[in-house]
């Protein structure tokens, strides 16, 4: 075998070695990456601390009584966070903060309405509870009656999909008399969708949207006897867009916060080492040489 023949076999031995190393170092170092547009970095979602700042309910005042629902509740929240709202432990409405502040209608239950407002991030990480409001519902409809209150709720306060994928959402129907008639103003300017159940139950709502956005979606009920109930919640079309306004539901944008970084260590260590493996091969070889001179 020739010097050079030898160097090259050197050369490439080293250059697998290195490899062997940077790949071990990148498992290492990052397990199981997902896939990426560039293949010289990697993607990702960035864990945050949850919300340090709570939102607050400015209106209405606590100590107040109203006899027609939906009411408003508004206050301050940090911007582009999401605000639950819950009465008495339950969710009943859900908004988007925008500009500093929220609004939304909810539904109260009859009689005493403990109200706190939460919110949340975009993993779903809770921030401080509000100031408590407590007010007072009189169902003057059906006072003296066995009627029980008819209800809207979701296990989710915000849901989204894909534009042009259809995006399903269940809400539980409960009280009132059955049947129910179910409408859903999406937000998009398409016009509501129309459910008819026959009791009370959990139901699935489908909708497509055909934009990104976020959008206010608002589901009403109406049962046998002329109770309605009311839910708002926060529907979301995966993307990113800029702000518009279709109806009258404002569609707010969505930017995705995508973290990349290139690691340019693994790069760096791999170059000297095939370099160091090389002269290593290198100086052997001519060791060799020499004393095979020199015998």
């Amino acid at each position: 075998m020739t010097s050079l023949q030898t160097t090259a076999r050197r050369f490439l031995v080293a250059v697998a070695f290195c490899a062997i190393l940077l790949t071990g170092s990148a498992s290492a170092a990052i397990p199981n990456p997902g896939p990426s547009d560039s293949p010289a970095g990697i993607q990702g979602k960035v864990q945050t601390p949850p919300p340090k700042n709570a939102a607050s309910i400015a209106t209405p005042a606590s100590g107040q009584s109203f006899s027609t629902m939906p009411i408003t509740v508004a206050g301050l929240c940090t911007t582009d966070l999401l605000v639950k709202v819950f009465a008495n432990n339950v969710f009943v409405g859900s908004a988007l903060c925008k500009n500093g502040s929220y609004s939304l209608q909810v539904d109260l239950f009859d009689g005493r309405n403990d109200v706190v407002a939460r919110i949340f991030d975009s993993l779903d990480q809770p921030g401080p509870d509000s100031n408590v409001v407590t007010l007072t519902y009189n169902n003057n409809n059906f006072a003296g009656t066995s009627v029980a209150l008819l209800s809207l709720t979701s296990p989710y306060a915000r849901r989204g999909a894909n534009p042009g994928e259809q995006l399903s959402w269940p809400i539980v129907i409960s009280g009132g008399t059955a049947p129910y008639a179910l409408s859903v103003d999406w937000g998009d300017g398409k016009g509501a969708s129309l459910y008819s159940e026959p009791f009370a139950s959990a139901v699935n709502i489908d909708h497509v949207y055909n934009s990104a956005g976020v959008y206010v979606v608002i589901v009403k009920a109406t049962d046998k006897n002329g109770q309605t109930a009311f839910l708002q919640l926060v529907g979301q079309a995966n993307g990113a867009i800029g702000n518009s306004t279709t109806g009258d539901s404002k569609n707010f944008a969505v930017l995705a916060t995508t973290q990349t970084k290139v690691s340019w260590i693994p790069v760096v260590i791999s170059a000297f080492l095939m370099f160091f493996a090389f002269w290593l091969g290198r100086r052997y070889e001519l060791t060799e040489l020499r004393k095979h001179l020199e015998g």
